[in-house]
């Protein structure tokens, strides 16, 4: 029963509301209802807090999905702002700062004045101030509401989201399995496989994300349910599937990092915050694993070649060869800039080389409504375009989050270790737009601050 209980997929529909599932068929009817879907879901998010964390997560996923299933939303970077005003206006609505002496936590605090640093920054640095402002604007205004939304919430109003979110990416999961046998599921170049999302570069780190986030649930329980290490297998294999080399990397590394830290920056025993290492059923499994993986042999050997060259696409022999090419000479382009204005650096969200930089603008009032870059490595990339001490700042952040998630639990410093180390190949942490959105939902899931019932559940600890 407990293991049923672990893989619940069930969302009451009181919980969710009929707008949302409205707003899911309009965005798979037609091109001129998909952008009226955004629309939808931004007055949704208008009706509460849980709303307004669960129209950012499905803004996340419209905006994600596969051109095969749902058709091209023509003006949904605009419709994403749309959400985002609405969830920021939600929780404006329902402030209490001026009503009681309890005031926005440390994480919150910090990251208003990160994207204060970066606004202000943007103004006298930023060769193209209008871009630089309103991408450091909305991803300020997206953290600081999900950070806020997330500790607002009551236990029952937690756990019921934390189940929604999580059974989500579950069924973006399954939903995606009938896809490996049709070519909608390889779309994007014919052996990367996408699932039901428009990219494999999409599809791997959401897996690997949710492979995570299923392991960590696994580990914190004794003993650990089987249908966690059916998911967490299956999750791994859709990573492998999507040739998404970062994604295998980071979800590797970041578990047992996760594992190996957890104990020692919360200061508890590995013991207490990883009980399913004294499960015998989780000692056979992993037994048997690596009793598999050695009888696999010659097969496993050429599965990791095949990983590793994306089916043969990529000449590579090794990991850091790949890193090599796919981002070598995105660093010394970027690292030219650093040299050259080490302190200021050259605008934050923009490209290395402004000459390549395509600035897409509404037709009204020409407002900078997509900008997008290619940078793929967010420690170059903040230094670039912060310069030192921007760079410091954010290092600073980070840490304030990783030091919030260990005291979480294994499962959280899990989710926020891979969704960090995700930007070692991709940029994404500062793009709240596309997959940086679902990043910015689920580190602001691991670490805002909780009710004080919530910290006696198994896997969280302290604030």
């Amino acid at each position: 029963m407990q293991a049923v209980r672990s893989f619940q997929l069930s969302v009451p529909i009181s919980s969710v509301g009929w707008v949302p599932i409205l707003a899911f068929g309009l965005r798979l009817a037609s091109p001129t209802t998909a952008d009226a879907s955004y629309l939808l879901l931004g007055t949704f998010a208008l009706t509460g807090r849980v709303q307004a964390i669960q129209a950012l997560a499905l803004s996340w996923l419209f905006t994600m999905l596969s051109p095969g299933i749902a058709p091209t939303a023509e003006y949904a970077s605009i419709g994403r702002y749309g959400v985002i005003a609405g969830a920021a206006l939600s929780l404006l609505m329902r402030s209490d700062l001026l009503k009681t002496q309890r005031g926005p936590d440390r994480l919150t605090t910090l990251t208003l004045l990160l994207g204060g640093f970066i606004i202000v920054h943007s103004i006298f640095f930023s060769p193209l101030p209008d871009v630089s402002i309103l991408k450091a604007l909305s991803w300020t205004v997206v953290m600081s509401t999900l950070l806020t939304a997330w500790s607002r919430l009551s236990l029952a109003e937690t756990e019921a989201l934390e189940s929604w979110l999580y059974g989500g990416l579950v069924l973006i999961a399954l939903v995606s399995l009938p896809l490996l046998v049709l070519p909608v599921g390889y779309l994007r170049n014919g052996t990367g496989f996408q699932g039901i999302l428009n990219h494999p570069q999409a599809f791997g780190p959401t897996m690997a994300l949710l492979a995570a986030w299923t392991v960590g649930r696994m580990i914190a329980r004794r003993p650990p349910p089987w249908t966690s290490f059916g998911l967490a297998l299956l999750c791994l294999a859709f990573v492998v599937m999507s040739e998404t080399r970062t994604a295998g990397v980071a979800l590797i590394l970041g578990v047992a990092t996760a594992v190996l830290a957890a104990p020692l920056v919360a200061g508890r025993s590995l013991r207490s915050m990883a009980p399913a290492l004294q499960s015998h059923r989780f000692q056979a499994l992993m037994f048997a694993a690596v009793l598999a993986s050695i009888a696999a042999g010659s097969q496993l050997t050429g599965l990791v070649t095949e990983f590793i060259s994306k089916s043969g696409r990529a000449q590579v022999s090794n990991l850091l060869e790949a890193y090599d090419r796919s981002r070598g000479a995105m660093i010394d382009e970027m690292w030219e800039n650093i040299e050259e204005k080490p302190w200021t650096g050259v605008g934050f969200g923009l490209a290395s080389d402004l000459y390549d930089f395509n600035v897409k603008r509404d037709p009204i009032l020409n407002l900078p409504v997509g900008a997008p870059i290619e940078k793929g490595v967010v420690p170059v990339m903040v230094l670039e375009e912060l310069g030192i001490p921007g760079a410091l700042l954010v290092l600073v952040w980070i840490w304030f989050f990783i030091r919030r998630a260990a005291t979480r639990g294994i499962m959280a410093l899990s989710v926020v270790a891979v969704a960090l180390l995700l930007n070692s190949g991709e940029a994404i942490l500062f793009s709240p737009g596309g997959l940086g959105l679902l990043i910015l939902l689920l580190l602001s899931w691991a670490v805002a601050r909780r009710q004080q019932a919530l910290r006696n559940r198994p896997g969280y600890v302290g604030n």
